[in-house]
């Protein structure tokens, strides 16, 4: 019997899940009572099972990840404000209802002991939705995407505790709270109206999206509730501090296009490999620590660093490989590039340029000498500590 509703007892189980549009039935609950379907034979697996083989989209590679901004960023950025714009619009009351569900369902799985299959996977994408609760009772559901709607509360998704996988973008929410979900993994709010980072508690989330919005502080981020979560993206925002984001387990943190003025309380980020803080207000670059000993790609362009001598406190940084300072007046000084080097012997690539060997050549030659000099000056001194008199 297939399913999309009802009480749970316990946690349902997956055989496999199948491709099938939800099939137009008489009962009111949309394919919720259909005949037996007979299904290709596989194990059973639990829920953790199931869990464990979702894998999420595969990441990109850092200059796929800039080849994206470049191209999309502006563009991206001015369809939200016009979005913005539209906000303030009343829309009339649309629910959802039996007939959006049966569209919008999809991927039979089974669920319980096996003998029953609910449909998992729900798609309402731009449906000028304003309601949302007739959601409280597929309690099935993985995989929902509600994104371009106009909605402003997703309570009712509180009662699918078997989610994976949300996506409620571009609708006006003003907060992303939810009560704990225990296998969401993905959850994208990007393009809403939310001011703060307040009940995010799901112990499974692995990647969060709450970039274009207007969140001024980062707070309510439990390190121990999330202690899955490796990629934050808060782009687009109006942070001004980059206080509160204390994920010792994070790996991918991009915090372009905000307020910032500084870098600050990410010193204890050890696995963090990429940070982008792209066109941002940063004048110094302060707030570097060899905790981070991941880092692999920082991105500053657009920023308004203008010494030389900041390149220093990037020295620490032992693996970072990637730098971008496009679009930053340091950028004008003569010796820009030898610089960073200099500072940075295992520096790979400064901006778009990877560095050739006759570069690496000449910096180490200049690393060479700068020590020279140190330890000359130093002996005079050495010299007369042992020249005073032993008391």
């Amino acid at each position: 019997m297939i399913q999309g509703m009802g009480a749970k007892e316990g946690l349902p189980s997956c055989l496999h899940c199948f491709h099938f549009p939800a099939i137009l039935g008489q009962s009111s609950r949309a394919a919720l009572f259909l005949p037996q379907i007979n299904l290709p034979a596989g194990r059973t697996m639990s829920d953790e099972d199931d869990l464990d083989d979702f894998e999420p989209e595969s990441e990109p590679d850092q200059e796929d990840l800039e080849k994206e901004e470049d191209e999309k960023e502006t563009e991206e950025w001015e369809d939200y404000k016009k979005e913005g714009e539209e906000f303030s619009e009343e829309w009339m009351p649309v629910p959802l209802t039996e007939n959006m569900m049966k569209e919008g369902l999809s991927l039979l799985c089974k669920t319980g002991n096996g003998l029953a299959h609910a449909y998992v996977k729900l798609e309402l994408k731009d449906r000028d939705l304003t309601d949302i609760n007739l959601l409280h009772s597929y309690i099935h559901l993985r995989y929902v995407d509600i994104s371009e709607n106009h909605l402003t509360d997703l309570s009712p998704l509180n009662f699918l505790t078997h989610l994976l996988w949300l996506k409620a973008d571009s609708n006006q929410l003003r907060t992303a709270r939810l009560n704990e979900l225990p296998y969401l993994q993905i959850a994208s709010f990007a393009y809403n109206q939310i001011t703060d980072t307040e009940g995010i508690s799901h112990p499974r989330l692995r990647s969060l999206d709450l970039k274009g919005n207007h969140i001024h502080m980062v707070t309510g981020l439990d390190p121990q509730k999330l202690n899955s979560l490796h990629t934050l993206e808060l782009r687009g925002n109006q942070l001004g501090s980059t206080l509160g984001i204390n994920l010792p387990k994070l790996k991918n943190l991009f915090l372009a296009q905000n307020l910032l003025k500084k870098v600050e309380g990410l010193e204890n980020l050890s696995n963090l490999t990429t940070l982008h803080l792209r066109d941002n207000q940063i004048e110094t670059l302060n707030g570097f620590s060899m905790e981070m000993k991941s880092l692999q790609y920082l991105n500053l362009r657009g920023n308004m660093v203008n010494d030389l001598g900041e390149l220093a406190k990037l020295r620490d940084l032992p693996k970072l490989r990637a730098l971008v300072l496009l679009e930053n007046p340091i950028t004008d000084e003569t010796d820009y590039r030898q610089e960073a080097l200099v500072q940075m012997a295992h520096l790979e690539r400064l901006d778009k340029d990877f560095y050739e060997e006759e570069e690496r050549i000449e910096a180490d030659e200049i690393r060479q000498r700068i020590k020279e000099e140190q330890e000359q000056e130093a002996e005079p001194e050495h010299d007369l500590e042992l020249d005073q008199p032993l008391v």
